[in-house]
């Protein structure tokens, strides 16, 4: 027996050895490139019957994504791995600028697959080895700027300057279509996205950001804030590794406090967590020596294995309880804030920071002074409260000239089904109230935010074709979150709806004059309403002691076009949301 277990050592070592990734093998301040990545999955994959290499989606580059499946039982069919295994999907190099993740693993799955690590039992893990293909491709030394290794690394745009990690609602990018059909396929309990921090100067090498519990749901949200998440700090804290939450803090010294980072839906975890999925982002500290970011983010990938390997139940018993909390008639937030009511006392390792005249500019700078480290309690805003929140509907009816959306939504799994014939049906309609626009470009938009409506019930004539999307359904929070127009992230935020937006028609002055003159005259109710919006204009100035000369009162363009969008000759396309809820 002894004889058999040095032999079945050594044959381990020898794999091991024949299966050093680049990292291992250069001077430890080196990473993969893109090419060398693949290759070496790809000889995993021929090595191993454990491991399955695919291709699901491509990269705006025009090269495929892949999918790496490490499973002891050799199945990779995920419909059979879910009666009886959880699945952990990791993401890799969504900024390839941030490596970290692309080395620790290759190098888990190798030991896995070797048996240098001992398996899990009860959990399969799903990779995708880099998702920024295009970005891992534009490779060079200097655009992070701020972080300390290694030698070369890609960059953070994709092949078209999307940043990857915004687009996840929006799905402008191919990676993001391939992003979603590798999430369906695999329908994670748990997600993990590999990244490498900015800001502030701190003593931890990892810091992680959670699915946001109030957002995740009252029984997944729960079960993570107070089960999973602290068993793996303890677990890491075991292996010697202190972590803290991901150190939010932009305009100020950690010192001073900082809140939990908001995922919103263009986020991965902001995403996923609409699925009911868990989601870690593992954030190494960017001033820290490659070696170590690369081992902490290998053993954050371990210990949330571990966890889930022995607590498959409770957590798929946790996310099915979590999706029914949402049902029609009950509230769902769309909108959220930090509670600053409930600050917490964060044990914070941290280095004293002050301001000293700078050496480049004419003005001071920030220095942390790495001489003077400091533990001490810190306030840590972790809750949000909803701001607004919204009565779930049975259904959204989405007109069929909205293909955009439509293709969105089917990609995304939304069950629906098509009206067979013209139908009227009274619905929820909304009318754009008001919005602001960024000034600014952002990741291929001009951002609304701050949108705001007015609602009636009506009813409508759809048309045979329209498709109707009923929230009782695994994507009811997706449905929500793209399609309340004052959602964060909703699609309308998204300028998928701009053409409402602007009127098509319009009048001439002169010749409206004589129309809105006999409107009035024949219309007593429309006069009365139009002297009252005159009356409370002028109250108003009054009321301000100030003059404004864009008022009604004071605009014979702004009354004349008061009577104009009051009468039957104003579009009723124009702020007219086109998505319409069901509520009966």
């Amino acid at each position: 027996m002894r004889v058999i277990f040095f032999l079945l050592a050594g044959f381990s070592a020898i794999a091991q050895n024949d299966f050093n990734t680049v990292y291992e093998s250069g001077n430890g301040n080196q990473t993969a490139t893109y090419a060398e990545t693949i290759a070496f999955y790809r000889k995993l994959d021929a090595a191993f019957e454990t491991i399955e290499m695919r291709e699901i989606g491509f990269d705006d580059s025009g090269e495929p994504l892949h999918l790496v499946t490490f499973n002891p039982d050799k199945v990779f069919d995920f419909g059979k791995i879910h009666q009886t295994k959880a699945v952990i999907l990791i993401n890799n190099g969504i900024h390839p600028g941030e490596p970290d993740g692309i080395d620790a693993t290759m190098m888990l799955l190798r030991d896995y697959a070797t048996g240098k690590k001992k398996a899990p039992k009860n959990v399969v893990l799903a990779v995708i080895p880099i998702y920024n293909i295009g970005g891992a491709l534009n490779r060079n030394s200097h655009s992070r700027a701020n972080q300390d290794g290694p030698e070369s690394y890609g960059f953070r745009g994709n092949a078209r300057n999307y940043d990857l990690n915004r687009d996840f609602i929006k799905s402008d990018t191919k990676n993001t279509k391939g992003f979603v059909d590798i999430f369906r396929l695999t329908n994670p309990e748990i997600f993990i996205d590999n990244h490498v921090s900015n800001g502030a100067d701190y003593q931890y090498v990892l810091t992680y950001i959670m699915t946001m519990h109030h957002k995740l749901g009252p029984v997944l949200g729960k079960y993570l804030n107070q089960d999973m998440m602290p068993a793996l700090v303890q677990d890491l804290k075991g292996k010697k590794i202190e972590s803290t939450p991901y150190v939010n803090a932009w305009s100020d010294t950690p010192d001073k406090g900082f809140a939990q980072f908001f995922e919103s839906p263009r986020f991965a975890t902001g995403y996923t967590s609409l699925f009911n999925t868990i989601g870690f982002v593992v954030e190494t500290h960017m001033l820290k020596k490659y070696p170590a970011r690369v081992k902490a983010t290998y053993e954050f990938m371990v210990s949330a294995i571990e966890f889930t390997d022995l607590n498959v139940k409770p957590i798929q018993e946790s996310r099915a309880k979590n999706h029914e909390s949402y049902q029609p008639g009950n509230a769902y937030p769309i909108k959220w804030e930090i509670d600053s009511a409930q600050v917490e006392k964060l044990r914070f390792n941290g280095y004293e920071g002050a301001m000293m005249k700078s050496d480049v500019t004419n003005g001071q700078r920030l220095y942390y002074d790495r001489k003077k480290p400091f533990e001490k309690d810190i306030p840590y805003y972790k809750a949000y409260k909803a701001t607004k929140e919204v009565t779930i509907p049975k259904a959204y009816i989405v007109p069929k000239a909205f293909w955009d959306v439509i293709d969105l939504l089917k990609a995304n799994g939304m069950a629906f089904r098509e009206l067979a014939r013209d139908t009227v049906i009274e619905v929820e309609s909304y009318k754009i109230a008001d919005y602001k626009t960024t000034p600014n470009a952002y990741e291929g938009h001009y951002l609304h935010r701050n949108t705001s409506v007015t609602k009636t019930v009506e009813k409508v004539t759809f048309t045979k074709g329209d498709l109707l999307f009923p929230t009782n359904q695994p994507g009811v929070k997706y449905l929500l979150e793209t399609l309340e127009p004052e959602a964060v992230d909703s699609f309308f935020n998204w300028n998928f709806f701009d053409t409402v937006l602007q009127q098509k028609e319009h009048y001439s002055d002169y010749v409206f004059e004589d129309t809105a003159a006999k409107l009035l005259a024949d219309n007593p109710d429309l006069k009365k309403a139009f002297e009252a919006a005159l009356a409370e204009s002028k109250l108003r100035e009054n009321e301000g002691d100030l003059i404004n000369t864009k008022s009604l009162h004071n605009s014979p363009e702004a009354q004349l076009d008061w009577v104009y969008k009051h009468s039957p000759y104003y579009e009723k396309a124009h702020l007219q949301y086109r998505i319409y809820r069901i509520l009966d």
